[in-house]
């Protein structure tokens, strides 16, 4: 499914996995075509559509891209570089509300919110291609360690995007009907 949608700057292009390839191939295509399978449901929805709950859930499809976002920042930038938050994470009260990303969706414009999903996803892309250039490759281990568990690696984090992913696309696919009735990829 390709759409035109004024809240993008050109319709998502959305490539199959390939069938065959190297561990870090498969991977990142498999993750690229989630990412990728999320847009297509958010593209060509006004600003009221993202933020349209399917009953009795709170999410939206707005909320589901800027919480993305946040997960592709904090696991990129923050547990495999060690980062700190970069904004607009790191003045966030997640005390006040621990689910901020996907409330705060409710106030962005749809370009700003597509504009900081595409942005995390480059800068994850780019951490991605630094550290599979390395010797250790998917093997290379996180500088921080969630909730001071086990250290994780680069595979890892691949891997749970895509499970994070899947999840949220799976979502997004039933919003997406209870808005406009749009089934399918």
């Amino acid at each position: 499914m390709t759409t035109a949608t004024p809240n993008s700057p050109a319709p998502t292009q959305r490539v199959s996995p390939p069938r065959q390839g190297d561990e870090a191939t498969l991977l990142r295509a498999y993750v690229a075509f989630l990412r990728d399978s999320l847009r297509l449901k958010a593209e060509g929805l006004t600003a009221e559509q993202l933020n349209t709950r399917h009953e009795p859930s709170e999410l939206t499809i707005g909320g589901l891209l800027k919480h993305l976002a946040f997960v592709e920042h904090w696991w990129f930038s923050c547990v495999l570089r060690g980062a700190e938050f970069g904004e607009p994470w790191a003045s966030v009260d997640w005390d006040a509300d621990e689910d901020w990303d996907y409330h705060s969706a409710a106030d962005d414009d749809p370009v700003e919110l597509f504009a900081l999903f595409d942005a995390t996803i480059a800068e994850s892309d780019r951490i991605t291609e630094q550290v599979l250039a390395t010797a250790e490759g998917l093997d290379t281990l996180a500088q921080r360690h969630p909730r001071d568990e086990d250290p994780v690696s680069l595979r890892y984090i691949l891997l749970h995007m895509v499970e994070e992913y899947g999840r949220h696309a799976g979502h997004a696919d039933l919003i997406r009907e209870s808005i406009d009735g749009s089934t399918g990829e």
